[in-house]
């Protein structure tokens, strides 16, 4: 796992890759980029706090794209079809986009991506055929996993989550193999692997936790393996959240929490994570880790003494009664800001607050 300890990785482009019939895969949300951590406060080794995580984690599905196995939609078909003949000539579609995942996090990246390349295409691929019309209605080209794309793209993101993945690093190949290894390929991962669980500082090359402690980092791990050996990039993201998604809302809505409130939590907006993988394809970049984050780690009170202080929900929350329980990490981005020359849209969780 050495390559996770470095923020450079030399690897190979992708060469003509095969297409695969892998499992399908839903398109929940990016919460599980959010430390899982943040919402249990059990033993990492109980069986029973896998299986409650497991439940949380698909109750907290943000994104509106579904994964389950449906037919393909002829419409789909023939929108690929009409668009394949306008850009397989080569001379058009340099600038074109797919995202494999399209959810809340994957159409903010299109949104945020026309804005650079007004006139491109921007393809979205999902699991089932669900939300086409939605997708289409924000110009996105939808087609269903396993459909011919019309070509290769140079900027591929992969923003589909774990959850209901019965082999997530042969998702993200099949996925890398849509990529023609220009422009760049960027796997959105989580901060979770980084090992620290002290309330301690992480940053882009602090060592991740060796595969075989837990099953839900050695799946990121693998998958990151896989995008990292084709010359793909991965952006390990905090605690994504907006208004209404997040952390804060979860724990607004319970009033009451049995987790520790000391444990520090990292956020990043989810347009701020946006803005960030896009500013990675932008600069082409190959073969390299990023980390996402706002660089104002909080522990869980100090987020829900903002909330309560506020004055914008209706709601308040009561308090945190735990007194066990692992503790989270402190990140810093220091290093991707400056390589980058990124910088968030909302530096705080409390300057995101005040612009609400």
């Amino acid at each position: 796992m050495g390559t996770h300890a470095v923020n450079l990785i030399q690897s190979p482009k992708p060469l003509a890759l095969l297409h695969f019939d892998f499992p399908k895969f839903p398109n929940s949300s990016h919460l599980y980029h959010s430390h899982l951590s943040l919402f249990h406060s059990s033993n990492p080794s109980s069986k029973s706090t896998a299986l409650s995580l497991s439940s949380l984690s698909l109750s907290l599905s943000l994104s509106l794209s579904s994964y389950a196995v449906l037919p393909k939609a002829s419409s789909t078909a023939g929108k690929l079809d009409e668009e394949s003949e306008t850009t397989s000539s080569g001379l058009h579609g340099k600038n074109d986009l797919l995202i494999v995942g399209p959810g809340v996090l994957g159409r903010l990246v299109a949104q945020q991506w026309r804005q650079e390349y007004p006139g491109c295409q921007v393809y979205g691929q999902t699991a089932t055929s669900d939300h086409h019309d939605e997708l289409v209605e924000i110009e996105i080209i939808p087609s269903v996993k396993g459909t011919k794309l019309p070509r290769q793209f140079s900027y591929v993101i992969f923003c589909a989550p774990p959850s209901k993945s019965l082999d997530y690093a042969a998702d993200v190949r099949e996925a890398i193999s849509s990529w023609n290894g220009e422009g760049s390929f960027v796997f959105t991962s989580s901060s979770a692997p980084y090992d620290c669980t002290d309330n301690g500082y992480c940053d882009e090359d602090t060592p991740v936790v060796p595969l075989g402690r837990s099953p839900r980092t050695d799946v990121l791990l693998k998958a990151e393996d896989a995008v990292l050996e084709y010359g793909g990039c991965v952006l390990r993201l905090a605690g994504l959240y907006k208004a209404d998604r997040g952390a804060h809302t979860y724990w607004l809505n319970q009033e009451t929490s049995e987790l520790r409130p000391d444990h520090v939590v990292n956020l990043i907006h989810y347009e701020d994570a946006a803005s960030l993988a896009i500013a990675i394809m932008k600069n082409d970049q190959h073969g390299r880790i990023f980390l996402g984050c706002d660089n104002h780690p909080l522990s869980r009170q100090e987020i829900m003494d903002l909330v309560n202080g506020c004055g914008k929900f209706s709601k308040k929350f009561e308090g945190f009664t735990g007194t066990d329980g692992v503790l989270g990490k402190r990140l810093n981005n220091t290093k991707t800001r400056e390589e980058l020359g990124w910088q968030p849209k909302y530096p705080s969780f409390a300057q995101f607050l005040k612009a609400m």
